[in-house]
């Protein structure tokens, strides 16, 4: 019984492949392909390049050039400010940054020369923060391409207070 099931399907396999080499549409796949128009083309000269208009190509510069605001870096610590330990950093602070609240977790996990950080609801330079190191006094916070945007010190028992690299106060605390 399955051998004339399988015999059935064969003969049916067989005669629609056939069937489909004889259609007119592979008829026209024997022959030479047609020729592609001409591309129309332009005509090519040659010469010398004009000289440039202005030497130097720079413009002037202003005679009474105005000085442009000096963009704050990141806070220097006093003097007297504690000292900061790793392990005394980490976990989850409650940030203040520029007004607005977020937060910022801090671990001992490797990223890159520092240590794993991240930030929930922060905005400008803190919600790129992703790894975080002490030097000396100071907790600094970096960028995933490990550029500095803020750093911070010891202000008081649990609280931190410092800017970004673009001049936002910056504040952690528990």
């Amino acid at each position: 019984m399955t051998f004339a099931k399988s015999a059935i399907i064969a003969v049916v396999l067989g005669s629609t492949a056939l069937a489909g080499c004889q259609s007119s549409r592979m008829s026209s796949m024997g022959g030479q392909p047609e020729p592609l128009p001409a591309a129309p083309s332009g005509t090519v000269t040659s010469g010398q390049l004009p000289p440039p208009a202005a030497p130097g190509g720079f413009p002037e510069a202003p005679q009474n050039p105005q000085v442009a605001a000096v963009t704050p870096g990141p806070a220097t610590p006093p003097a007297n400010a504690p000292d900061v330990t790793k392990n005394s950093m980490l976990g989850s602070w409650n940030t203040s940054v520029g007004g607005s609240s977020c937060q910022v977790f801090l671990s001992l996990t490797k990223f890159g020369n520092a240590s794993r950080g991240g930030s929930r609801g922060c905005t400008g330079d803190m919600q790129r923060m992703r790894s975080w190191d002490v030097q000396g006094k100071q907790v600094v916070m970096f960028d995933e391409g490990g550029n500095q945007i803020a750093s911070v010190y010891a202000s008081g028992a649990n609280r931190f207070d410092g800017q970004t690299s673009s001049g936002q106060s910056v504040s952690l605390s528990r």
